[in-house]
Parts: structure tokens; sequence; C-alpha cells
């Protein structure tokens, strides 16, 4: 049985985070292969759900999700995603246990963040509350998704 304590710390930890992917590469890279290269150092909470931005027609847009598994630094990874890490020259890469990709995109300004004033890079590595992602994921499941992993 869990302490007040514990409930408290739980829930004060991020249920989830937005990442920028920033080249349509890169899309297809982290839907196919369900790994992500970064140099965020952020303690990153297991389980905890990744809501994927990148630039669209429309604007910055949530074009997916993953579940995280595990973070890995560069040496720690296979020769193939050692070389793909070094080559945009990151330290680390994210490991998903699956990822989703929307069929559509859903636009940051049609979300909880339409008042936001943050734009590209300042999604990166953001930390979300239960509620928010969930609204994400309800407002995007409206629209259809498909997945691959």
């Amino acid at each position: 049985m869990e302490t007040e304590i514990q409930v408290k710390s739980r829930m004060s930890q991020a249920s989830g985070y937005t990442l920028r992917i920033s080249g349509e590469e890169w899309v297809e890279h982290v839907f196919n292969m369900a790994i992500y290269y970064t140099n965020l150092t952020k303690k990153w909470n297991s389980d905890a759900t990744v809501l994927f931005v990148h630039k669209t027609e429309v604007g910055d847009a949530f074009i997916g999700y993953g579940i995280l598994d595990r973070v890995l630094d560069r040496d720690e990874l296979a020769d193939d995603e050692k070389l793909d890490c070094q080559r945009g020259g990151w330290k680390r890469a994210i490991l998903f246990e699956y990822v989703m990709r929307f069929e559509k995109p859903l636009p940051i300004k049609e979300t909880f963040l339409k008042n936001s004033k943050l734009r590209g890079r300042f999604f990166q590595g953001m930390e979300l509350k239960r509620e928010q992602v969930e609204d994400i994921l309800k407002q995007a499941g409206s629209r259809r998704f498909h997945q691959k992993s």
C-alpha cells in the first residue's frame, strides 16, 4: 500500500513529454525504428507518453506519440544506431515500447496550448500532466490514427 508521500511524489512526476522532430527524414526514422536521438539530459519517467511535434503545412502539430521504454547513452547502442546518433551529434537515444502516428496531424493551435507563446524548439522536452496528455490523445483519436512499430 502506497503512503501519502509516495502518491504525491508519483502525482508530481510528469506523465508525458513533448519532443520536436526537426526533419521529415527523422520523422520517418522515429516511426519506423521507435527510437529518438537527443542531447536532452533530463530524468525521463519510464512508461511516460511522449507526444511528437513536427512543423507541418498548418504550423507546429502533434503527429503521433510513443510509450517510453528506456534511455541509453550513445555508447550503449548497437553499431548502426550509434552511427545514426553520431551523425546527428546526439549523445543519447530514447527507445520506445511502441509508437503511433496520427493519420492527421493535430495542430497545436487547436489544443490547450493554443494561447501559449511557445513555438518550435521550445516544445523540446516539455513536461505534461496526465490530463494534458489524455486531452491531446482524445483530440487526435477523434481524427483517427494508425499504428507503426
